[in-house]
């Protein structure tokens, strides 16, 4: 029996937007929690975070906005000061909430210089980025621009409390211009621009300053089961079929079947059965050209590969007849399939397990017109959808733009876009990038926070169609959601990566 998630997992889980954060904190706050008295936890949580990373002698800068985030590096400030660390501070807009005016009023009695002028921000070590909080929605102009764009240029070190002064916070989209942090210290729960992929390069390197934000306000916000969650190492880990019983057999461990490849695109079947072997599926059959049987199993002998007859472009014209769908535990289709091997994917489709489509499945599916967007959208799964098994898509933007036009507006918006997908056609959708997303038909979408662009390379989402599927095989009857299998096998795919990165850098 797995163990309930303890506060601090829960926390790291929860992915909110601007307005669930302000609605979660004027919850604490109508709870009798002084705004004062969280500002003073927030911005000392801060200030001691900075002092281990950087510690002093240093000069640095701080840049103050007028809102609370202001008046968070202000108390960062005072307290750097009172730690022997020389402290300047950029105050571009003299008009502040009343309370970090108040700040600043202090600040400026300690000898801090305080000053609407940048200049000697660029003599400085270090620069807190304090302009802006979670809520920017008006792009940035002006001096402040201006001020930003000399940072970006600098090679200051830029800590940046929140998010990075300049970007949207659901979006992670740059408003005229934005901070370029090496660190950003996001405050009480991740907002929704530290998973999308037009944050990324302003973010730096990441991480959550928890202050206790008690769990029934946020439940209040969100629910008890958010509908938009950070894809964890323990969530995944729960997920995999790890450890096996003592007393087990292949036969209990899924039978997965693979239909891939094509005389054009040969190591796609390849690197497809061998992410399926990697999952520890305990049976694997790959259906293929017939001209790359013998290719199979030289590469892959513990697998069952069955030769399919072939088009004279080399893809599969039909499976083969020795091979039932209605065997299988799950069945992953698409890789190196091409466009000719349409009969393979009908069939795949009527199979009564749950199926996974990438690639040339997807794009078939398109060529057919099986799938039909908006207009009358297609439920895949359940008693009222032309299949009776759940069923998991797998594209990257291209593949999600021909199978989802009217959806493509939305996607600079990961999360928006994929929970879109999966509400239209009722499957499954992981829609691949920097930061993929895994959205299920009840709108619930989980984003994986950790990648490498090393997986940015021909031949990764093959490993991953072969991951997952084998993973979908095992154990999952047909009445559970195969969704936490399909997670799991995006965050161990992003591992492996990570890994494999951090090993070839070390060569």
């Amino acid at each position: 029996m797995k163990s309930e998630p303890n506060r601090r997992e829960k926390i790291d889980r929860i992915v909110v937007s601007a307005a669930q954060m302000k609605a979660i904190e004027e919850m604490v706050f109508e709870a009798g929690m002084p705004v004062a008295a969280l500002m003073e936890k927030v911005a000392g949580a801060i200030a001691r975070r900075i002092c281990t990373l950087y510690p002093s002698p240093m000069q640095v800068g701080i840049l103050v906005g007028p809102g609370h985030n202001g008046g968070d590096a202000l108390v960062v400030a005072r307290e750097l000061h009172f730690r022997g660390y020389g402290v300047v501070v950029y105050r571009p807009l003299s008009k502040s909430k009343s309370l970090t005016q108040h700040h600043a009023q202090y600040v400026e009695s300690l000898g801090i210089e305080l000053s609407d002028r940048p200049d000697k921000l660029f003599s400085c070590d270090l620069i807190v980025d304090g302009l802006f909080g979670f809520g920017l929605t008006r792009s940035l102009k002006g001096e402040i621009a201006q001020t930003i764009d000399r940072i970006a240029s600098s090679s200051i070190r830029v800590v940046s409390i929140d998010l990075p002064s300049g970007l949207h916070t659901d979006t992670g989209k740059v408003l005229g211009t934005a901070i370029r942090a090496t660190r950003t210290l996001c405050l009480g729960l991740w907002k929704r621009a530290f998973l999308q992929d037009l944050a990324l390069e302003y973010l730096g390197e990441v991480e959550l300053i928890d202050f206790d934000l008690p769990l029934k306000e946020i439940e209040a916000v969100l629910g008890k089961s958010p509908h938009l969650q950070r894809l964890t190492p323990d969530m995944a880990r729960a997920a995999l079929p790890l450890p096996r019983p003592s007393r087990t057999h292949k036969y209990d461990r899924g039978h997965l079947l693979l239909v891939c490849g094509s005389r054009r695109y040969s190591g796609a079947a390849i690197l497809a059965g061998l992410g399926a072997r990697a999952s520890g599926v305990g049976m694997l059959s790959i259906a293929v050209p017939e001209s790359l049987k013998l290719m199979l199993s030289d590469r892959l002998p513990e697998a069952l590969i069955i030769g399919c007859r072939e088009t004279e472009t080399g893809a599969i014209e039909r499976l083969s007849g020795e091979i039932d769908v209605d065997r299988y535990d799950a069945i992953a289709c698409g890789p190196g399939l091409t466009k000719d091997g349409v009969r393979a994917v009908e069939a795949v489709w009527g199979a009564p397990c749950p199926i996974l489509l990438d690639a040339d499945g997807l794009n078939i599916l398109v060529q057919l017109g099986t799938f039909l967007p908006k207009e009358a959208p297609l439920l895949l799964a359940g008693e009222s959808g032309l299949r009776g098994a759940q069923t998991v898509f797998t594209p990257h933007p291209g593949e999600f733009r021909r199978l989802f036009p009217d959806l493509v507006e939305h996607l600079e918006d990961v999360p928006t876009a994929a929970r879109g997908a999966a509400q239209q056609s009722g499957a499954i959708v992981v829609l691949k990038g920097a930061r993929t997303a895994i959205a299920h038909p009840d709108g619930t979408v989980w984003l994986n926070a950790q990648s490498t662009p090393a997986l940015a390379r021909g031949g990764t989402g093959d490993v991953l169609t072969g991951l997952a599927g084998g993973l979908m095989a095992q154990g999952a009857k047909q009445t559970d959601s195969i969704a936490p299998k399909v997670c799991a096998a995006v965050w161990w795919h992003a591992q492996a990566g990570i890994l494999a990165a951090q090993e070839r850098s070390e060569l």
